[in-house]
């Protein structure tokens, strides 16, 4: 949904200049666990009730994120939490934590990678296959796998807007697409 990429990427902006001078690590792993509490189809609509107020919602937000991560949210996180909520953009919250991954990525000089295989890779796989994606894509990369048996075979490689698909599945489009046209 770009409406919504387009909505959070001021608060991912604004949240990675405060954070880029602290501990990142400790702010990813924060804002990981609110994004999920804020993806949460109840307390979305426990936020849109006109009866409750900015501060019942941070409260139970807050909450639920610190019973989760087992301690208090950081004081720029909690800040970011009210000012998201205060704004009425709740549903914004999870898209701006992803842009933010992003953008600390790209300060720490690794790029978010997500590979989609038609089957489970070995660790020995999935090692020789982030070293043939770095070279191709130029730069370090942060690898998830998620198996997609659609692909039929092959690998499907996603880095930012960048995508590497040879997949059997894109094979078999392209052939298609040939003999059509």
């Amino acid at each position: 949904m770009a409406e919504l990429a387009t909505i959070a990427r001021p608060y991912a902006e604004a949240l990675f200049q405060v954070a880029r001078n602290a501990d990142l690590t400790a702010w990813r792993g924060q804002l990981d666990v609110l994004a999920a509490v804020a993806g949460d189809a109840a307390l979305r609509q426990f936020a849109d009730d006109p009866k409750v107020t900015a501060e019942q919602v941070v409260g139970v937000a807050a909450g639920v994120a610190e019973k989760e991560l087992g301690q208090a949210l950081l004081p720029g996180v909690r800040n970011f939490l009210q000012t998201v909520v205060e704004n009425r953009r709740l549903d914004a919250l999870p898209a701006a934590v992803a842009q933010f991954h992003t953008l600390a990525a790209g300060a720490l000089g690794v790029a978010e990678a997500v590979v989609e295989s038609a089957f489970p890779l070995e660790a020995g796989q999935l090692g020789e296959l982030t070293e043939v994606l770095q070279k191709r894509f130029g730069r370090k990369l942060n690898v998830e796998v998620r198996v997609d048996p659609s692909l039929i075979g092959g690998v499907r490689a996603t880095v930012g807007d960048e995508v590497l698909d040879t997949s059997v599945r894109a094979r078999l489009e392209r052939m298609k697409t040939a003999l059509i046209a």
